[in-house]
């Protein structure tokens, strides 16, 4: 017998026991109260862009009320009184113009004769006008009665005689009349035509506050350039003697400037100061006197001319910096050459738009800035120009390596890398450069006349050299800012005699100090070029302290965004009269362009066989043979793939390689990289077959 088993208590055990927690409801927020939510209500509409730009439109029209009121008082007072004659004799006496301050003196003491005159004349004048009334009161009315008789006589009737005098009685009455009807709307209206016109007068010279002015106007951009825009932007720059001379000043301060001359593109003007205010402090102030103007600080250049206590203002139409310049007659040109003697290289446009152009011709170069701002681009377009030119000699270091490749076949020595062997391999080039100088002034001895061709050596990244700390086997450095450095001594003796034999040093250097950048060595360059940099002090480390104090200031360049444009110190380029340097935006040649521009070098030449230093301590390798090892067994292997297998491979010689480097070794191989699916890959049964080829040919591989 079965049953069912009924439980008589509950199941106590907790794992089995089913809570049910009840949440209470969320209270009700309380109500905002009416005030609360009429001054949110308020606030936004007094801080709505709509609210405050309609403020702003009916504040400019009252005030253009206003200010044309002052204009108009202004211009009633300048015609009335002698005050226009005083300013500009103010103005003149102030300038030093003596004569101009005589002539204004004078046409002063006209006016006020001729006042005194009229003056006098006045009290005679009611006297005479009530003779002259009663006179022409009687003469007309004798004249209408002796036309009234001649009509009576023609009429035959007596009482034409009064017929014109009633017409003009009538007539005057019809005035009168006409006068009362419109009298009483004139009085009515007048006020708002003279409200009117003030307004128009406000209106057209934007006679009002600057907050006030509609936007377009507010910000400025690209607003012309004008004298009364100019002397204004002097006043404001917070120099209490250029505020007060300009205020004492009756024409206004606009007897400081020179002609507004076209400059390229922007405009020039000189600003001769009044006693009191020095160059230097308006130098400082270069950022406001440009935001004065409505431009960018970089828009507003500053330099000191020959005349005394007179700066000159560049100022660039809004955003023209910004456009690029055309490319290098170096490219556009195929059938260029140089002549390094008489030549200049083209490098460039100065502000105004004009052609730079660079004189190479026995001067020593340096050009420095920060990283990344063009400085191999600079120095490499003028040695592009140089090779042009088949005496000329190159001997090249590129202390960073794969910016300079398209010289091989160029440069009698090449030597690319980073690396402390690489550096001394420079060291060693540089010391041969100078046993080459010491030869050349040796045959002079014997031959006074003799010519020797140009050689020029090049240490671009030269701040790798310098500070280098590697000792040779008797101790003494390669690297180092002493007289105990043989790369800084070496530099040094081509400074001191290399040009007399026509033996040159170029170094493009970054970010320098005066541990990468000696100061015996920067000042022995001819030719001193910097691009954007960090501070004044460095400015002065790159240009000199005369250029620096006669306005350079490539720092106050804008890092990234005026790459390739130079501040330059030179004999060799043309600067403005009074000036010390000269701001020149570069073309800028790629790595195609000028691979093109070498290979029309190297056919001007003979040929050039080019020495590869190769370190000491590792072998020349075989990129080719590299490649194949580094695909293994893969059908195809993407080249950033490629690349970081080279690199894993030997850091040294592949750590720096770029795509173009890879293209470069596989160039005419059949091996080139292609596209598959989107994406370049390189293949191994290519590779393979450019090996085997390359091989049966009995060809030398690639120079790594």
């Amino acid at each position: 017998m079965s049953g069912n088993v009924v439980h008589l208590h509950k199941d106590t055990d907790p794992s089995t026991v089913t809570t049910l927690t009840v949440v209470p409801e969320p209270a009700p927020a309380p109500p905002v109260p009416l005030w609360v939510r009429s001054g949110r209500a308020i606030r936004t509409a007094i801080t709505h862009e709509t609210t405050k730009t309609t403020a702003r439109a009916v504040a400019r029209h009252t005030l253009y009320v206003a200010g044309g009121a002052r204009i108009a008082a202004r211009r009633t007072w300048d015609g009335r009184t002698a005050s226009r004659y005083e300013r500009m004799f103010r103005a003149a006496e102030a300038a030093g113009n003596h004569e101009v301050a005589a002539e204004w003196e004078e046409r002063g003491q006209h006016f006020r004769e001729a006042r005194h005159r009229r003056r006098m004349d006045l009290l005679h004048s009611p006297v005479d006008a009530a003779k002259g009334v009663a006179v022409s009161a009687g003469m007309g009315v004798g004249s209408l009665v002796a036309l009234g008789v001649v009509m009576a006589i023609a009429t035959k009737d007596v009482t034409q005689v009064v017929t014109p005098l009633m017409a003009t009685i009538e007539f005057i009455n019809l005035l009168i009349t006409i006068v009362q009807v419109v009298w009483g709307p004139a009085l009515a209206v007048g006020p708002f035509l003279a409200l009117l016109a003030l307004w128009a007068v406000g209106s057209k010279q934007q006679a009002a506050p600057a907050w006030a002015l509609p936007a377009s106007v507010r910000n400025g951009e690209g607003e012309p350039i004008t004298p009364s825009i100019v002397v204004k932007a002097l006043r404001d720059l917070g120099i209490p003697a250029l505020r007060n001379a300009i205020k004492d000043m009756g024409d206004a301060g606009a007897s400081m400037l020179g002609p507004i001359r076209i400059a390229g593109c922007g405009v020039e003007v000189d600003v001769t100061l009044p006693s009191g205010v020095s160059t230097i402090e308006v130098q400082n102030r270069r950022r406001k006197l440009a935001e004065n103007l409505t431009r960018h600080e970089h828009e507003v250049f500053i330099t000191i001319p020959q005349a005394a206590r007179t700066v000159r203002l560049w100022v660039a139409d809004s955003g023209a910096l910004d456009e690029p310049i055309g490319p290098s007659p170096l490219v556009t040109d195929e059938t260029l050459t140089a002549d390094y003697k008489k030549g200049r290289a083209p490098w460039g446009q100065d502000l105004r738009g004009d052609a730079a152009a660079l004189s190479l011709y026995q001067r020593h170069l340096l050009i420095t800035g920060l990283s990344n701002q063009g400085k191999t681009a600079s120095l490499r377009s003028l040695a592009l120009w140089a090779v042009l030119d088949k005496t000329v000699e190159v001997r090249l270091a590129d202390l960073k390596g794969g910016d300079w490749i398209m010289f091989d076949g160029l440069a009698t020595v090449l030597i690319q890398g980073p690396t402390d062997d690489h550096v001394i391999q420079a060291t060693e080039m540089v010391e041969g450069v100078v046993d080459e100088m010491n030869r050349r002034i040796e045959a002079r001895q014997f031959d006074p006349n003799v010519e020797f061709d140009p050689l020029i050596c090049i240490v671009d990244e030269a701040q790798v050299a310098f500070m280098c700390p590697v000792k040779d086997d008797l101790g003494q450095y390669y690297g180092g800012s002493k007289a105990t450095s043989r790369y800084f001594m070496a530099v040094r003796k081509i400074h001191n005699q290399g040009r007399a034999v026509n033996v040159l040093m170029w170094q493009g250097t970054q970010d320098p100090t005066d541990q990468n950048l000696p100061k015996l060595v920067r000042e022995g360059a001819h030719t001193r070029a910097a691009l954007a940099l960090g501070t004044e002090s460095q400015a002065r480390m790159a240009l000199g302290d005369k250029a620096v104090d006669g306005g350079a200031a490539p720092n106050l360049l804008r890092p990234g965004l005026d790459q390739g444009t130079l501040v330059i110190a030179s004999s060799g380029i043309d600067i403005p009269k009074g000036q010390s340097s000269i701001t020149v935006r570069t073309h800028y040649i790629g790595h195609d362009e000028a691979t093109a521009i070498a290979d029309r070098a190297r056919a001007l030449r003979d040929g050039v066989t080019t020495l590869h230093v190769v370190g000491p301590d590792r072998e020349e390798r075989d990129p080719l043979a590299d490649i194949a090892a580094v695909l293994g067994t893969d059908a195809r292997v993407l080249t950033q793939d490629v690349l970081k297998r080279l690199s894993a491979l030997d850091a040294d010689a592949y750590g720096k390689w770029s795509f173009i480097d890879l293209k470069r070794v596989l160039d005419g191989t059949g091996a080139e990289p292609y596209k598959s699916d989107g994406r370049m890959v390189i293949a191994a049964d290519r590779i393979t077959r450019a090996l085997a080829n390359r091989d049966a040919d009995g060809s030398v591989s690639a120079d790594g």
